[in-house]
């Protein structure tokens, strides 16, 4: 069969295996897509494509135009999130060599689409690399944690970094961080969504990273369905209420001193920040970043 060589990516669903992308005078043989891997999903991406340069034999992951919007809310008030493909393209000209952000280089084609061109990050994301320690609570809290807990105040250092510039992430959850091969950096993938609200710009991002520290604290993140399970959870089900719950996330309890006594109030304290019950809210990264360099100081 003869070679399909494409030069305009409108429409990415046509664009599939063994069909040549070409960018410049650079041409990228399309080996499959990415999938959406969440929540038990195992969705094709369409217009998310791996690839292999021709030139060199590199593989890589190109990222077309793709729009589509839809609203969240926090604590009532309502937020617009949508794919913005300039935007990312901003992120990776600002984070260019960054070591805790994917690389990429951004181009057009021949009607002006936006074109990612990624280097793969080689690493287990952060849901996967957490949820591979085989232990007790306790012992992960002793000997895991401490180190877990440093490498994220250097990725929340990164995020603030996109702050200071007046850019979000936009989509900040336990898979779009990769724990790196050989590095052990924990970096940032896939900026490609934004949102629009009139209250703090750089909320959604902040709520982000604050289930980002749950999930790590937790070994896990605990919701109120599984706690019903006394045989697990023992009595927990009957000293929970509303107010230890996520403001962002429904059921999903963040009050984890509750289950872990061992977690000292001063790092459950940083976590309830996020809850129904919190009465004051962080509004920009370094605040976090404080109180948690505090606590990393004080307790391990």
């Amino acid at each position: 069969m003869k070679e399909r060589v494409f030069t305009d990516t409108s429409n990415f669903f046509s664009i599939d295996y063994g069909d040549v992308i070409l960018i410049g005078e650079k041409r990228y043989k399309v080996m499959g897509h990415e999938r959406e891997r969440r929540f038990g999903m195992d969705d094709p991406k369409f217009w998310v494509k791996k690839v292999v340069d021709l030139d060199t034999g590199e593989r890589k992951i190109i990222k077309l135009t793709y729009f589509e919007a839809f609203e969240t809310a926090i604590g009532g008030i309502k937020i617009r999130r949508f794919r913005n493909p300039d935007k990312e393209g901003d992120v990776l000209g600002l984070v260019k060599n960054h070591p805790y952000f994917m690389q990429g280089t951004v181009h057009r084609d021949e009607k002006g689409n936006n074109i990612r061109v990624l280097d793969i990050v080689n690493g287990s994301n952060f849901y996967l690399y957490l949820s591979s320690f085989d232990m007790d609570y306790d012992t992960y809290f002793g000997s895991v944690l401490p180190g877990i807990l440093r490498h994220l105040v250097r990725a929340f250092e990164a995020i603030r970094f996109l702050h200071i510039n007046g850019i979000t992430h936009g989509d900040i959850r336990n898979d779009h961080v990769i724990v790196e091969e050989g590095t052990g950096n924990y970096v940032w993938i896939d900026f490609d969504y934004d949102f629009e609200t009139t209250e703090n710009p750089f909320g959604l991002d902040i709520f982000g990273l604050g289930n980002l520290l749950a999930y790590a604290i937790g070994k896990g993140f605990h919701t109120y369905y599984a706690i019903k399970d006394r045989s697990v959870y023992g009595d927990l089900i009957d000293r929970v209420n509303a107010d230890d719950f996520s403001i962002l996330t429904k059921g999903r309890f963040f009050n984890l001193r509750k289950l872990y006594p061992c977690i000292p109030s001063t790092l459950n304290d940083i976590l309830l920040h996020f809850s129904r019950g919190a009465n004051v809210y962080y509004e920009y990264v370094e605040e976090m970043l404080e109180d948690l360099n505090r606590c990393i100081y004080a307790i391990f």
